[in-house]
């Protein structure tokens, strides 16, 4: 295993750390992800088991119903508002974080596209990854 993955929002009263790989990396264009971080895409990495995420600091949370039809719940800092991370009541095991809320957001590789029937011409993302219409098999 390499380093723990760290992180947080902008002004630290929010923090992970993961001592675990994830195991995918990808940019999602989902309408929800587009909404949330007001541009074409989310980027993020998923962590299969929860168990493996050390957590300080309370976040604020936001329950809504993904492109998938799955309950997906939002965590964010209730001070600076920075988005953080993601569960998701369907898959409670699984961790997401936000890429750029890590310490070192060039660890972040994406390797995938999904929703990406929803994408927009104007954000051009990698022509190299796989693009999926939706969330592909895990």
């Amino acid at each position: 295993m390499s380093d723990a993955y760290t992180g947080g929002c902008a002004c630290g009263a929010v923090r992970y750390e993961i001592l675990a790989e994830p195991m995918v990396s990808n940019h999602c264009q989902c309408r929800d992800c587009q909404h949330k971080s007001g541009t074409g895409h989310g980027s993020y990495l998923t962590f299969a088991q929860r168990g493996d995420v050390a957590l300080t600091g309370e976040a604020t949370h936001w329950d809504l119903v993904g492109d998938s039809g799955n309950v997906k719940t939002r965590s964010f800092c209730p001070t600076c508002g920075s988005p953080v991370y993601l569960t998701f009541s369907a898959m409670p095991d699984l961790f997401t974080i936000h890429a750029a809320s890590l310490d070192d957001p060039g660890r972040y590789t994406p390797q995938m596209v999904t929703y990406a029937v929803r994408g927009h011409a104007w954000d051009q993302l990698d022509p190299a990854l796989p693009k999926f219409d939706t969330m592909p098999p895990m």
